[in-house]
């Protein structure tokens, strides 16, 4: 099929386009933009096995509902390129991901289609009742609907949300996309729920056909039917079958094949004529219409540019998320304390071979990073030492139990945040570059910033066995930087170099960018010493003495300045009577916008470029 022309998706400029088409047409279409999504992220990278399970799903609700009057809310949102495609934006979707292009995820400012700002799990039912709850005291129209995955449904924010959308008045509609896997296939008890719903999916017909057989039975029927409704016995269950959706105050239908455009179409008309809050239980395939996704999901999940006849990665350079679990699962295979707790992201951290290899000190908690942290603590209550590994983005949501279960109690836990610093293309809302000013602040904990393996190496086990509290190692996204022939690293603080022109001081990935500067500025007359933080909690003041002997100290950080490092180290310098200039360099009071790392960097005068333009403007 032609890239630049297709059949159907060459008419679609926006959702009213869609509803000149019958139903065989759609089907032509979905296939057409399968192929649109198939060769976009293969090119891009991205989201791909999301947005093909769910192309049907899209379709059918810009078909049935009035977008952007009804108002639709992703949950993640990384599912909703194809909703992108239908609300004006095909044209521009081979710019997603990229410097000024489409954002992978929803974005308000995009679009008047896109309702609501997300990238992380399980806020799309809170966020679409509050929406719901406005337009119903301004006196508005319009439905608004709540797509949710069920890995997202393991998150405590979506059963706060359920539970308060309850008592939603009939333009609230929740949709369940239920593919059977979040990143890492789900776990817990609502999986197990939502699995056994999936196998008895005629009870809807079988509630419906009793309701039917008791109104047309005379006399007894209606105040049978009404104390059968009305009750909580156990024969209501009986007969009735609830789930949990409907004891929560929504009617459910489903479930639905997702991939039945007609059968889709037909729930989603027949949910606007209810007058209560509404859940269809909708189940798809992850990665619908492409092989090797529809194989292997997990790694079509989220995935760099590949090839589309091979589906193999064009890059395939490891990384420190796959040297982690290496050394985790080494250092477990000598310590049974050791145990590994993800929130439904075991490959994305590295941890698929401790999962296997060591199953039962291997806790998936589903996408629950707050329970994450309060289990750990738990386990370390009992003398277990248990590391946490999760995204740099995704510890903001545990703050509060880092501080009251961990820390307050002085337990010994390991929290191992990948995708540390910037990473790039996901943008805003998945950019490392909060967990150090977060961490800064709390008593008794350490934090560890490796720039290469064998530092992370050193690093986790200083955290493991050398470190009382809380211990965290923060590593970036993708392989090891630039590294000098003669840099030689220590635990707490290394020196490369001996120059007496100025001191720059830096820690995690932004050294390899310093040491590159270090070469370019010798050309140029200039001559540095570089000091690198292993450790930057608590700063080493042995390496704050060594910088209080210069002149001039530039300090680059590549998180946010307003409590990170670069302060605290400024601060510390004025206790060794430091009455030279210094200069930090860091990330301001704003998000940093999505782009590849090195434009990010660049755009920060982080990289090797910006720190010699900042040495020799001075």
């Amino acid at each position: 099929m032609n890239n630049s022309s297709y059949e159907y998706l060459d008419r679609i400029n926006s959702p009213s386009d869609l509803k000149k088409l019958s139903v065989d047409e759609l089907e032509i279409l979905c296939s057409e933009i399968r192929d649109k999504l198939i060769k976009t992220v293969s090119k891009n990278g991205g989201h791909l096995s999301p947005n093909l399970g769910t192309v049907e799903l899209t379709v059918a609700m810009h078909y049935v509902y009035d977008t952007p009057n009804d108002k639709i809310v992703w949950d993640v949102g990384h599912q909703a390129y194809t909703h992108k495609i239908l609300t004006g934006r095909k044209d521009k979707l081979g710019t997603i991901r990229t410097k000024g292009g489409l954002s992978g995820f929803p974005k308000r400012k995009e679009s008047e289609y896109d309702a609501f700002n997300v990238g992380h799990s399980s806020t799309s039912i809170s966020a679409a009742y509050g929406i719901a709850k406005a337009r119903e005291i301004k006196g508005e129209s319009g439905r608004t609907i709540a797509v949710i995955g069920d890995g997202a449904l393991t998150g405590g924010l979506a059963f706060e949300g359920l539970n308060n959308a309850g008592r939603a008045n009939r333009n609230f509609t929740v949709i369940l996309n239920d593919n059977k896997m979040s990143i890492s296939r789900n776990v817990g008890s609502i999986a197990r729920y939502l699995t056994h719903i999936r196998i008895r999916p005629g009870y809807i017909k079988i509630k419906k056909a009793v309701e039917k057989v008791l109104i047309h039975t005379p006399v007894i029927g209606n105040p049978i039917r009404k104390r059968l409704l009305d009750s909580k016995s156990r024969l209501r269950v009986s007969v009735y079958r609830n789930t949990i959706f409907e004891d929560l105050g929504f009617v459910y239908y489903g479930p639905v094949d997702g991939h039945n455009l007609q059968k889709l179409i037909d729930a989603l008309n027949a949910s606007k004529n209810v007058n209560q809050g509404v859940l269809i239980h909708v189940i798809t395939t992850k990665g619908k219409g492409y092989q090797y996704a529809e194989n292997d999901p997990k790694s079509f999940h989220g995935i760099s540019s590949f090839d589309i006849d091979s589906g193999e990665p064009i890059s395939s350079k490891k990384g420190f998320s796959a040297q982690f679990g290496e050394v985790l699962c080494n250092i477990a295979e000598k310590d049974a304390r050791i145990c590994a707790i993800s929130a439904a992201m075991k490959i994305g951290t590295g941890l698929l071979e401790f999962s296997r290899k060591y199953k039962d000190r291997f806790f998936d908690v589903g996408i629950a990073e707050e329970h994450a942290v309060t289990f750990a603590a738990g386990m370390a209550t009992e003398d277990m030492i248990p590391i946490f590994a999760v995204y740099s983005s995704f510890l903001q949501r545990s703050y509060d139990q880092i501080i009251h279960d961990a820390a307050a109690q002085d337990l010994h836990i390991v929290l191992a945040i990948d995708r540390a610093g910037i990473v790039g293309e996901d943008g805003e809302t998945h950019q490392g570059v909060f967990d150090v000013p977060m961490l800064n602040n709390i008593p008794n904990v350490t934090i560890y910033s490796p720039c290469y393996f064998d530092e992370l190496r050193s690093s986790l086990y200083s955290a493991i066995y050398k470190t009382d509290g809380i211990a965290a190692v923060r590593y970036p996204r993708g392989g090891e930087p630039y590294r000098p022939s003669d840099y030689e690293t220590n635990d707490v603080y290394s020196v490369y170099g001996s120059g007496k022109d100025a001191a720059v001081v830096t820690y995690g990935r932004i050294f390899a960018h310093a040491a590159q500067a270090k070469e370019i500025l010798k050309e140029k007359g200039i001559d540095i010493t570089v000091i690198k933080l292993n450790r930057i909690r608590p700063i080493s003041e042995a390496a704050v003495e060594k910088a209080s002997g210069f002149k001039k100290v530039y300090f680059f950080e590549e998180g946010i300045e307003t409590g990170g490092v670069g302060e605290l180290f400024y601060y510390m310098l004025r206790d060794f009577n430091f009455k030279g200039d210094f200069e930090l360099t860091g990330i301001k009071d704003k998000f940093v916008p999505q782009s590849t790392v090195d434009e990010a960097l660049a755009e920060l005068n982080l990289d090797c470029c910006g720190i010699v333009n900042k040495l020799t403007w001075n």
